[in-house]
């Protein structure tokens, strides 16, 4: 099988298990305990900080271990938000993923915020001009996503951050699909809070990170011990912040050669699909992309029936959002997108980690081919748009 759904999860890299490995077998204390153990797995927990923090560029007192992406986007909007005195406005794109956009849509139902979605041009971008004109007095944050998850388009964020800093308003990127990427060093990015999540880098699932500049307030979300300086509470995943750290020093060690061999390969990837099926759709930028990611429309067919296809024909890859699993309903960032419902129900996203085979993109690639077309000929044969019809 070739496994093409990386953006949903990657394997767990073995590098990160045997540095795991031994805080869970013998330095598995409690880092609040005040004993030998304990004392190991805290020197432990506060070395993959300050490692954590020197792959961000950041203070290792600006990192908050969390248990992922989700729970890190959560105290970055829920915290700031309701810390901050400057009103009840947020700022936001119609692109987010659902641990953003989830959030929002309590704090404008339960505490009385007032969203504003800005659009995006047919491949996904954000316009710094409609940033701006977005701000206000009381706007309290923004939070616009690094890259996309579903069609892999990347934002400029230190021009959006800087709009942001200029008026004085806290600017949080969900940066989980960049991290591995793209460049996440928070001082060039200009942003005010970045949240990651270890199992899109190699870690085991359950671990994460909020970078948190000094000075931004935060309320936290989880209430306990006072563990992270209070701003997250609860025994900390020593060995899980280990393998993070680990996990992101491999993965942003290896750019940007590793980002410029996958962007060839997607590029002849995406190249190689578009030449041969007729009436393929790119969805996304064709340039400020992900490197790894390449997602398409196959207007006239299921997504899903792509799908059960190509894992016939060996390939594994996913219609969209793992987190949007097993919805009927099209995407909302495809519609976001300007595109009509029945197109948005025949995306199919592909995704890799570093160092994939050009080989294996290549029959990949083929396997696309091969299942578009032949449940377009069985849906014709049928008088039906995809093999799931009677």
């Amino acid at each position: 099988m070739i496994y093409l759904d990386a953006a949903a999860t990657a394997p767990v890299r073995r590098e990160v298990l045997e540095e795991m490995w031994p805080l869970l077998t013998t330095t598995f204390g409690n880092p609040s305990s005040h004993h030998t153990y304990g004392e190991a797995a805290a020197d432990a927990f506060s070395t993959a900080r300050v490692r954590l923090a020197g792959m961000l560029g950041c203070r290792p007192s600006e990192v908050i271990i969390t248990s992922g992406g989700t729970e890190a986007n959560n105290l970055a909007l829920k915290g700031i938000s309701l810390a901050s005195p400057r009103g009840r406005h947020i700022v936001t794109s119609a692109i987010e993923h659902p641990a953003v956009t989830e959030v929002l849509a309590y704090l404008r139902d339960t505490h009385g915020f007032r969203i504003t979605v800005l659009p995006v041009s047919d491949t996904g971008v954000v316009a710094p001009a409609a940033l701006e004109a977005a701000l206000g007095e009381d706007t309290t944050l923004c939070t616009v996503m690094y890259a996309n998850n579903e069609m892999g388009t990347v934002q400029d964020v230190a021009a959006l951050a800087g709009i942001c800093r200029r008026r004085g308003v806290p600017f949080h990127t969900d940066a989980v699909q960049a991290a591995g990427w793209l460049p996440i060093d928070v001082d060039r990015l200009g942003v005010s809070a970045l949240s990651l999540s270890g199992h899109k880098l190699g870690t085991p699932k359950g671990i994460g990170l909020l970078y948190l500049r000094a000075g931004i307030r935060c309320e936290p979300v989880l209430h306990g011990g006072g563990q992270e300086r209070g701003r997250r509470s609860g025994t900390e995943n020593v060995a899980g912040a280990v393998g993070l750290a680990r996990a992101l020093e491999l993965a942003q060690g290896a750019l940007p050669a590793a980002a410029a061999d996958a962007a060839s390969a997607r590029d002849a990837f995406i190249a190689r699909i578009l030449t041969r099926v007729p009436d393929a759709l790119l969805t996304g930028h064709a340039e400020d992309r992900l490197p790894n990611l390449a997602s398409f429309c196959f207007p006239g067919v299921s997504g899903e029936t792509v799908l059960l296809e190509l894992e016939r024909r060996g390939v594994v890859c996913s219609s969209g959002s793992a987190c949007a699993a097993g919805s009927s309903e099209p995407s909302a960032v495809l519609l976001a997108l300007g595109l009509d419902e029945g197109t948005a129900l025949s995306a199919v996203r592909l995704s890799w980690t570093q160092g994939m085979a050009r080989e294996d993109l290549e029959e990949a690639a083929d396997a696309v081919i091969a299942s578009v077309l032949a449940v377009r000929s069985l849906g014709a044969a049928h008088g039906v748009g995809h093999l799931a019809d009677p």
